[in-house]
């Protein structure tokens, strides 16, 4: 893995980034309420603020995450034989912000837990890096993200668009181990089917963007 290649491919996997007992630990921090397979609001945690600060400053996460980089959300996910889901490809396109304003190019608002969420123009889409750490295993059996390399360099594309260039691209399945970190771009096209063993996959995801997202808009939080 190079920032070149991350540049061109738009995902990198970095192993041993933490280690099991340290995930485990982290693990044990996060009780979900019934049968919620997620929640996005663990960045106002303490620990979870610090964390973000950890991976943003790993050697290897350093180079693919810009220096004037902020930690603006931390979503929590959890497949398993109880929690099973599927997502169809798409683009990661919302973004939490701390006030409702009314500027160009911002569209689809939407409120989740208590928190608002927009989705902006395409420059600031663009300079957003997803890193996900992986908890568990992730293997073949437990629902891996599956991605389209290279897809991120057409911008924000429809759903049919989508599913064309998935179709057209060979997708890699992002396999993992205890500890390693997905990083992507978050207008990669993705998709996950859904676990078909008895494992738990539990993901911390944490989206870095610019500490001044311009467009009229303030992050909820930046960490």
């Amino acid at each position: 893995m190079t920032p070149d290649s991350f540049a061109s491919e738009g995902f990198a996997l970095v192993p041993q980034v933490l280690s099991e007992s340290e995930c485990a630990a982290i693990a044990d921090r996060v009780q979900l309420r019934g049968d919620a397979a997620g929640t996005r609001g663990l960045l106002a945690e303490a620990w979870c603020a610090a964390l973000a600060r950890r991976l943003a400053s790993h050697p290897i996460l350093a180079q693919l995450i810009p220096a004037d980089h902020v930690a603006v959300q931390c979503t929590w996910f959890e497949k398993s034989a109880s929690r099973n889901w599927l997502v169809p490809v798409h683009q990661d396109l919302s973004v939490p912000v701390a006030a409702r304003v009314d500027a160009p190019g911002l569209r689809g608002w939407s409120e989740k837990e208590g928190e608002l969420f927009v989705q902006p123009p395409a420059d600031l889409l663009e300079a957003l890096v997803a890193v996900r750490l992986h908890l568990d295993a992730c293997g073949a059996a437990d629902g891996p993200l599956r991605v389209v390399p290279g897809s991120h360099t057409v911008g924000v594309i429809d759903v049919e668009a989508g599913v064309q260039m998935r179709q057209a691209r060979a997708e890699v399945a992002c396999e993992a181990a205890v500890g390693t970190v997905l990083v992507l771009r978050p207008l990669l096209l993705h998709a996950s089917s859904k676990s078909s063993g008895g494992s738990r996959r539990r993901v911390l995801h944490f989206l870095f963007g610019p500490r001044e997202p311009g467009h009229g808009v303030r992050w909820r939080q930046a960490i």
